[in-house]
């Protein structure tokens, strides 16, 4: 298909092979399990997918794509698959209909990775595991530890929920058109058990979203409106330090707090 890419969808086609190798090696898709792609585009990884998977559901928002997958899937060699085309928006898409046990994957547009990422902390109760290309980074900003410069507001509220690894850098020939970044294939899996429980996660985002607002300034000074000295005393954590030297750990025992 000769597809002119759309810049408003954020649109960079994965076309080498070697790679979409390796990250179908790493989803390793297995018969029985329900299998959802992200913005197929024009089948790069939706391909070898469907030679795992007899049922695969795509989520897709461009029309002239959705067009041309209605007639390229009903080919005959993909007669035995079944694949099941949802032309929407992912930031709308209620992806716990579609069962439990889902396994999610995607090439993310890039302009809006970040805010799919939290569409889906919504419906964890209904996901395996998640893999992602999506920019390098974005992904170093997610598997980002404690007191390093890429450690923020994702990390931390990502890390909250999910355990991530970094799998594979992508560079920019490996997409058409190629992207202007260095790309990054991870995973991210849901915590069977989260390792530090919030009383109200929407207040723990408050306090982690006012801690990175200024990232120069001390805790003392972002956190002003939340707590005093003595707060900090009770909690034993130093508020000379910055939002970036506090753990996961950390901002919960705040929110609790609180």
């Amino acid at each position: 298909m000769k597809h002119q890419a759309k810049k408003r969808f954020g649109q960079n086609f994965l076309t080498d092979q070697g790679i979409i190798n390796s990250l179908v090696d790493a989803i390793a898709p297995q018969e029985g399990q329900t299998l959802i792609e992200i913005g197929p585009g024009l089948g790069a990884l939706t391909k070898p997918l469907l030679g795992h998977v007899t049922e695969l559901h795509v989520v897709e928002i461009d029309r002239d794509i959705v067009s041309w997958m209605n007639v390229e899937y009903k080919m005959p060699s993909y007669e035995k698959n079944n694949l099941i085309i949802h032309n929407v928006d992912a930031l709308k898409f209620d992806f716990s209909e579609l069962g439990e046990q889902l396994r999610i994957t995607g090439n993310l547009p890039y302009n809006i990775s970040t805010p799919i990422l939290f569409h889906l902390l919504k419906n964890l109760s209904s996901i395996q595991d998640m893999h992602f290309m999506l920019q390098k980074e974005v992904v170093e900003r997610m598997v980002a530890e404690p007191s390093t410069s890429a450690y923020g507001r994702l990390s931390v509220m990502l890390q909250y929920y999910l355990h991530m690894e970094y799998l594979i850098t992508v560079p920019p020939e490996a997409f058409n058109p190629a992207p202007k970044v260095e790309s990054a294939f991870v995973r991210c899996i849901p915590h069977a058990k989260l390792p530090f429980v919030a009383k109200d996660t929407d207040l723990l985002s408050k306090v982690v979203l006012a801690a990175f607002s200024q990232r120069r300034k001390t805790i003392r000074n972002t956190l002003k409106p939340f707590l005093n000295d003595d707060d900090f005393n009770q909690l034993d954590i130093d508020a000379q330090q910055r939002a970036e030297n506090l753990s996961v750990a950390d901002f919960v025992a705040i929110t609790n707090y609180l």
